[in-house]
């Protein structure tokens, strides 16, 4: 049996503060990037991750990777990760014909690094919480494997 709202003004408020359906919004799916809540959630996560690698000393191996100014990769992670994730692919279009992998080639990245990479990561995206949990979830996990594909040892 169907029930009817209790009140027409009920049924209003309910869906008052849903965004309006256009043509826009039916053509173009929600990506991860916006479910995430964009730039700003790629941006903490990736200024989390940082954080960790500067300062726990249990990144220290990833750390002494890194050029001593962590500013130009907190800058390009956030962008690599939103074009990864379905938004704005200005990271891709700057560096094109590149790709994670291809980037860190001339490293020697062994599983230990690789696994340094995956945990600090997983541990700024739980910091951060970005909603809903179950995509910032697969977020970490998807980037925990490319992290692990990268070691060789």
């Amino acid at each position: 049996m169907l029930r009817r709202p209790t009140s027409p003004i009920k049924a209003h408020v309910q869906t008052e503060n849903l965004p309006p359906v256009t043509n826009d919004t039916l053509s173009k799916p929600a990506t991860p990037f916006d479910r995430l809540g964009g730039h700003p959630t790629m941006e903490a996560i990736c200024n989390r991750f940082y954080d960790l690698v500067d300062s726990d000393p249990a990144y220290a191996e990833l750390r002494a990777m890194h050029a001593a100014d962590l500013a130009p990769v907190r800058k390009g992670l956030p962008l690599f990760l939103a074009g990864w994730a379905g938004g704005p692919r200005d990271w891709f279009e700057a560096n094109p014909g590149r790709c994670m992998m291809s980037l860190h080639a001339p490293f020697k990245i062994n599983r230990a690094v690789a696994e340094q990479w995956a945990q600090a990561m997983q541990r700024a995206i739980a910091d951060v919480a970005p909603e809903p949990p179950e995509l910032a979830k697969g977020l970490s996990r998807a980037l925990s494997d490319l992290a692990i594909a990268m070691g060789r040892d």
